[in-house]
């Protein structure tokens, strides 16, 4: 067939389709199904179906059941029916339509709306951005006002311009036809054709769904299944059941195409195949993938539904990363990539008036072709998906990670039990010369000091120490150390200190190093880009280069597990103490992983070991590693704290206080200005994922007003798994400046943030849910980078 003229091939290809969907039912093990769509017929829930399964590239399972019309007169379903897709709309035309046009750069996603609908940006939906809109967390109410007569198309388009957010956008999930009615608009303001002209030219007609359109002809009529009366009390058939998409003239970008079976499943493996030329397979992975706020647990791609309280198509076996979508007239769509598999269902159950309903039909369908068929994705697609998306598949559509009860060896354990080898202990002659840069949390599993432990291995000479940030105890919090190369007590080795108020205070004397054959270092990092012992590390690799020793990291785990990447990645040539690597302030990556990282991207060339740990899973909190808490710093004293210092951490620079001084820092921020309840009021406002602020008054020992009465809040955690600690703090910082614009001092955050495009919008007043919008394409770049060097997967 290659050298067939291109006409007589596409010929061909339409004939190979119009055969196969021409067979009978291909699979006789899905027979199963037979007596589910019957029963459902029999309980008077639908009138009739039409089933098509497909799977490994062919259709597997195509039938008509029951009825296609009951009022005015019974008909019988037939394979070539043609149903009202009802809100499939979404997904089948507005969608794909709005993919073509990102990919070919008309927009960004993360642009606010008002950008390319100027009237649409009027009543607080200034910063509402098309990414919102396609996850239906815009804050935009379900639908249009119905109550009060209003007809036409650009009607409909002034009134969703002219309405105002009913909740805060990005902090809601709340399915809205108004998004994509607002869509809809897009699609014709960006290409200059009509919702319906577009979808017909680019996407259904380049697929070959020729039974696929808004507004059907009148000679389909026969074939259309009804739906149900309308306020005058006559049959829809062939007019949108949908009331607002009737009022618009059947055309809108949430309801009004109708579709057969067949064109749909042509549709579903157009997208299992990467697109057919329609969108790309980089499109389809990106629109099917999770885009929701990513602190937010009902899980949407851009339009799809992947796992949210509207899943039920989904049924309790395929795995969670498929997506599809349902319609309100009774018709659905699932498809899975993992294992090949769509099945498109499509019913009129609400022509069964108050009875009628597909919804458990739906997953009935969905589990048993699951079970027939034995779908069970490939073990690397099934690690794939679990990556992505860091679910449990206990509890649909909460987007949380398993508490364990793991066993964790951390690397001094590891390196213990492998009897050092790593350190390439003599044995006879000279011992090797080691140094050690370490701290109060570099202990092993029996509670002894790592210092302790080298001192006494056979074939080393531990000759040195280091001791970062906060001293080798961890209790200092100043850079003013007055006894700096002071001895270790029970080893009596130098303990040289790498901490201070310059650039050379902070980094190895080479003079020492070089009497050395390696450096070990053994350091509990707090998952946060600003803690300084990530540079320390850097540094020491450096200085390890230079002198041509070996370094060897004992790797700890992430207290804040190495799932979540957040927040946005710092400025590249603004290198300090408390950036060492263009990175987000959450970075999800262990210290061995970093240095690695670092290593590599930085061109240092050291020679790098990582001893890493055994038994530390990606999504482990530290509670769930078994391991014993240490306090890594004098002001991060548990795993709350630990959890909320990306975030508050991030406005600690400026003139408020964080709570060092108190029992309960980086639980608290306040200073001399601040009206608490006033400050809480409004955070609280905000509807912020996962955490509630109540007003406080504490007075600081040290640090930031030490002596000085403070109102603020005292933060309190909801839900780990579902805060994203970065943007709390942008929002802590958003708010200070909204409500004391006179007295926050915002352009002290630059040394911590190092993000100006971020502080550019702080400062201007910019809504922080659309700041974080502006900050993922550096942040999936990153995710992209560090995939390079993790160690644990």
């Amino acid at each position: 067939m290659k050298h067939l003229p291109k006409y007589l091939l596409l010929f061909a290809l339409q004939l190979f389709s119009a055969t196969a969907f021409a067979q009978p039912a291909l699979d006789s093990r899905l027979a199963v199904l037979d007596p589910i769509i019957n029963d459902a017929v029999a309980q008077q829930q639908i009138p009739g179906a039409v089933l098509v399964i497909g799977h490994d590239g062919h259709v597997a399972y195509r039938k008509a059941y029951g009825s296609r019309a009951i009022e005015p007169r019974r008909e019988t379903m037939t394979l070539d029916t043609v149903f009202d897709c009802a809100s499939m709309t979404k997904v089948l035309a507005t969608t794909p339509a709005i993919m073509q046009l990102w990919e070919q750069g008309k927009f960004r996603m993360s642009d606010p709306v008002a950008k390319y609908l100027p009237e649409f940006g009027q009543n607080g939906k200034q910063d509402i951005t098309i990414r919102q809109l396609l996850v239906h967390y815009s804050g935009l109410a379900p639908d249009l006002d119905l109550i009060r007569a209003w007809e036409g198309k650009e009607t409909a388009y002034r009134m969703a311009f002219e309405g105002a957010p009913e909740w805060a956008p990005g902090s809601t999930f709340v399915y809205s036809d108004i998004n994509f009615e607002v869509l809809g608009a897009l699609v014709e303001r960006l290409s200059s054709e009509s919702l319906d002209d577009y979808a017909a030219k680019h996407i259904f007609g380049p697929l070959g769904m020729k039974e696929t359109r808004f507004l059907p002809p009148r000679s389909w009529e026969p074939r259309i299944a009804p739906t149900e009366e309308d306020e005058k009390h006559h049959m829809l058939r062939g007019v949108v059941h949908d009331p607002t998409a009737r009022r618009m003239g059947g055309v809108a970008g949430h309801a009004g195409v109708f579709s057969t079976a067949d064109d749909l499943a042509l549709f579903a493996q157009a997208l299992l195949d990467g697109g057919r030329g329609v969108l790309t397979p980089a499109t389809i992975a990106k629109m099917t993938a999770p885009q929701q706020p990513v602190n937010e647990t009902s899980v949407r791609g851009f339009g799809w539904d992947i796992d949210s309280p509207f899943s039920t198509n989904r049924g309790e076996l395929l795995p969670v990363g498929s997506y599809g979508h349902t319609g309100f007239t009774g018709t659905s769509l699932w498809i899975d990539p993992a294992t090949q598999t769509y099945i498109v269902l499509l019913t009129n159950a609400v022509h069964m008036k108050e009875k009628g309903s597909a919804i458990s039909l739906r997953t009935r369908v969905a589990t048993a072709v699951a079970a027939t068929l034995a779908l069970d994705p490939a073990v690397a697609e099934k690690m794939r998906v679990a990556t992505i998306t860091g679910y449990n598949e206990m509890q649909s559509a909460a987007r949380r990670l398993s508490v364990r009860n793991g066993t964790v060896k951390t690397g001094i354990d590891v390196l213990e039990e492998t009897k050092f080898a790593a350190l390439h202990p003599t044995r006879g002659g000279p011992p090797r010369r080691i140094g050690l840069l370490t701290n109060q949390t570099g202990v092993d599993a029996q509670g002894r000091r790592t210092i302790d432990v080298l001192a006494n291995v056979p074939g080393i000479s531990l000759n040195a120490i280091f001791s970062p940030e906060h001293g080798v105890a961890g209790t200092l919090d100043t850079t003013d150390i007055k006894n700096k190369n002071a001895k270790d007590a029970a080893t009596g080795v130098t303990v040289y200190t790498v901490y201070g108020g310059s650039d050379a205070a902070r980094r190895p004397p080479m003079d020492v190093l070089k009497r050395l054959d390696a450096v070990v270092i053994d350091l509990a990092d707090a998952g946060a880009r600003f803690y300084t012992y990530e540079t320390t590390t850097g540094f020491f690799l450096e200085s390890a280069a230079k002198t041509g020793i070996e370094v060897v990291i004992l790797d700890r785990p992430n207290p804040i597990t190495g799932s979540f990447v957040q927040g946005p990645v710092s400025d590249v040539g603004r290198e300090n103490f408390t950036n060492y690597f263009p990175e987000p302030p959450r970075h999800g990556m262990t210290l061995g992983e970093l240095a690695k990282m670092f290593n590599a991207e930085r061109h240092i060339g050291a020679r790098l070991e990582v001893v890493a740990m055994q038994g530390w899973q990606p999504g482990d909190w530290f509670d769930s590693t078994g391991l014993g808490w240490v306090n890594q710093s004098p002001n991060l004293r548990s795993l709350t704290e630990a959890t909320l210092y990306p975030g508050v951490a991030l406005v600690e620079g400026t003139n408020v206080s964080v709570g060092r001084g108190t029992d309960t820092p980086f639980e608290v921020l306040g200073a001399p200005w601040i009206k608490g309840r006033d400050l809480a009021a409004y955070l609280n406002g905000r509807s912020i994922q996962s955490v509630r602020f109540v007003p406080i008054v504490f007075t600081p020992s040290s640090s930031n007003f030490a002596g000085e009465r403070c109102e603020g809040v005292n933060l309190f955690v909801l839900d780990r798994n579902t805060l994203e600690s970065p943007e709390l703090g942008i929002e802590l910082a958003s708010a200070l400046h909204k409500l004391y614009p006179n007295d926050f001092k915002l352009e002290r955050m630059s040394d911590l943030l190092v993000n100006q495009s971020v502080l550019d919008a702080l400062g201007a007043g910019e809504d922080p849910r659309r700041i974080a919008e502006d900050w993922q394409d550096r942040l999936e770049a990153f995710v992209r980078l560090r995939e390079k060097y993790l160690l644990y997967k």
